[in-house]
């Protein structure tokens, strides 16, 4: 579940940095946001792909997984938060 989650978090971020690129914003904390839930995403795609060599299951959608891939796009966001408002910050000094 948590590579759902990681997965739909890292689109979801690439196209708000696309957009915002395109409208000439500064994008930086989408695109250092999007590059962190695609890394994520990379790290249990290959969790993925071990549990499925070792246990036969790919995916875990257990309701302590959902959790974990809760844990991890609040992580996201919160840390989108603070880059947004470091750069707000530094825009007005």
């Amino acid at each position: 579940m948590c590579e759902l989650m990681s997965i739909a978090a890292a689109i979801v971020f690439t196209a708000v940095f696309l957009i915002r690129r395109r409208n000439g914003a500064d994008a930086s904390a989408e695109r250092t946001v999007a590059l962190a839930f695609w890394g994520a995403s990379l790290m249990w795609a290959v969790d993925c792909v071990h549990a499925l060599v070792a246990e036969g299951e790919l995916l875990d959608l257990s309701a302590d997984d959902a959790r974990l891939g809760a844990v991890v796009v609040a992580a996201g966001l919160v840390a989108y938060a603070a880059l947004r408002l470091r750069r707000r910050i530094s825009s007005h000094a």
